[in-house]
């Protein structure tokens, strides 16, 4: 039976453009920018003079007050945002003796103007970061281990994390940031397409899929069954790897797991749907390639809930013309990527206390249901009981897809901070290989010897 079209709220128009964009390259840029300058400043990979401050947030009961006036710097790209905004009001007027400054910079640009602050002890009190670059800042000794705080806090509860998000903020088992939003990957598909093509439901298998993007193909006639992008190979590369069973790294993180069996054999799959993909398109990204999917020339489209704000704010008039659903299922079954950001607190600060109230106050579950599915946008919260509310169907039908696709979630990025170096190799790699250059399984080789020379380091 196939999936009704998933209807948009008005209010659903994403803002995802703004608070958030997890595009590959982006990621891999920075967190390489984080990793190089930050060693830079504290020595080779793995070494730093800095020294996670242990006894930060040590002592019994809820966090107090300061009994003075008190300024709580927050980095973040998200600060000129009107609930933002209201947040910082609202906390102010619990703790009078705590304000707010914003400190903005455009998203782009956080990562390098992270970096270079904390280079230069300037480190704000707390950041809004991406959460997959959590755990590069505490491998570095930049950041405050959480675990205290979090110990006196009625609050903030780990266990609630999903799992993969709290992969994000965990170095060395502990917990260096507080996941805050997020999304998943799912499928988004053209209904009529699909009717066009006799095809009468999404595809639940790798066949299917297969089978389905063969059917949608029409090279003669400009159509095709999906989308590919060499330039982000390595990110959609993902969802495929972890379907059949592989893994990018290994259990302790210190060595190459992607070039299993199970790893090639999701690569040979992967690189060859490119032969229904759109030509034009492998050298573009996955938000300008979004045009093939609103103009029907491409049928099925892999992105995260992003994707159905983008759809509904530049393309109403296909609305009730796509639908969303999640990814197929590979031999280890449901599995698909996420990506999220988190709240992270500098070891420079010397207002820690009143910096985790204002983490703490943010975290709260009628604020982080404010910040995503309650407000616009097409963000997730990071926690299992508002994930499983119907109070979010409610607000946001859009969202259930993917909000039931979390317990299938796998963190795309591993707490090693070495990995983003051996991801940009990767991408590259694979991108060769869906241009036809080379196959699937020489990308993943010549990417592990690489990638194993730089853990050896």
């Amino acid at each position: 039976m196939a999936l009704e079209p998933v209807p948009i709220p008005t209010e659903s128009r994403v803002l995802m453009k703004v608070k958030k964009s997890w595009k590959v390259p982006t990621v891999v840029v920075l967190a390489f920018a984080t990793s190089m300058s930050l060693a830079a400043c504290g020595g080779d990979d793995g070494d730093s003079d800095s020294k996670p401050k242990a006894d930060v947030g040590k002592g019994e009961g809820p966090v107090q007050d300061p009994t003075s006036p008190t300024t709580v710097t927050f980095f973040s790209w998200v600060g000129n945002e009107p609930q933002m905004k209201k947040f910082a009001d609202e906390f102010h007027s619990q703790h009078p003796n705590i304000t707010i400054k914003f400190e903005n910079a455009p998203a782009e640009k956080a990562g390098e103007v992270l970096t270079t602050r904390i280079a230069g002890n300037n480190a704000p009190d707390v950041a809004y970061v991406n959460a997959s670059d959590t755990a590069d800042y505490a491998a570095r000794g930049a950041l405050v281990d959480l675990d205290n705080y979090m110990s006196r806090s009625d609050v903030v509860k780990p266990d609630d994390y999903v799992d993969g998000f709290k992969t994000f903020v965990s170095y060395d088992d502990k917990m260096w940031g507080l996941p805050f939003d997020g999304e998943t990957t799912g499928l988004f598909y053209r209904l009529d397409r699909f009717a066009e093509a006799g095809i009468t439901e999404p595809p639940k298998t790798w066949d299917e899929f297969q089978e389905d993007a063969e059917k949608l193909t029409d090279t003669d006639n400009g159509k095709y069954g999906y989308e590919m992008f060499a330039s982000e190979s390595a990110y959609y590369f993902y969802p495929w790897l972890y379907q059949a069973g592989g893994d990018v790294l290994s259990e302790d993180g210190t060595d190459i797991a992607f070039d299993s069996d199970e790893g090639k054999e999701a690569a040979d799959f992967y690189v060859n749907l490119a032969k229904y993909s759109p030509p034009d398109y492998l050298n573009s990204n996955s938000y300008d390639g979004r045009t093939a999917f609103a103009q029907g020339d491409v049928a099925m489209y892999m992105a995260g809930a992003w994707f159905a704000g983008t759809m509904d704010d530049e393309f109403p008039d296909i609305k009730g013309k796509w639908a969303a659903a999640p990814l197929p299922d590979g031999a280890a079954g449901c599995k698909t990527t996420i990506a999220g950001d988190a709240l992270v607190m500098f070891n420079q600060s010397k207002v820690s206390d009143a910096a985790w109230l204002w983490m703490e106050f943010l975290s709260q579950p009628e604020n982080l249901a404010d910040w995503t599915y309650k407000t616009e946008g097409t963000l997730l919260p990071p926690t299992k009981t508002l994930l499983e509310s119907p109070d979010l169907e409610a607000a946001k039908p859009v969202l259930k897809p993917f909000a039931d696709l979390m317990d299938c979630g796998v963190a795309s990025s591993v707490s090693n901070p070495k990995y983003p170096r051996i991801e940009t190799i990767l991408n590259d790699e694979l991108g060769k290989a869906i241009y036809g250059d080379q196959t699937a399984e020489e990308a993943l080789d010549n990417t592990a010897q690489q990638g194993r020379a730089i853990l050896a380091r």
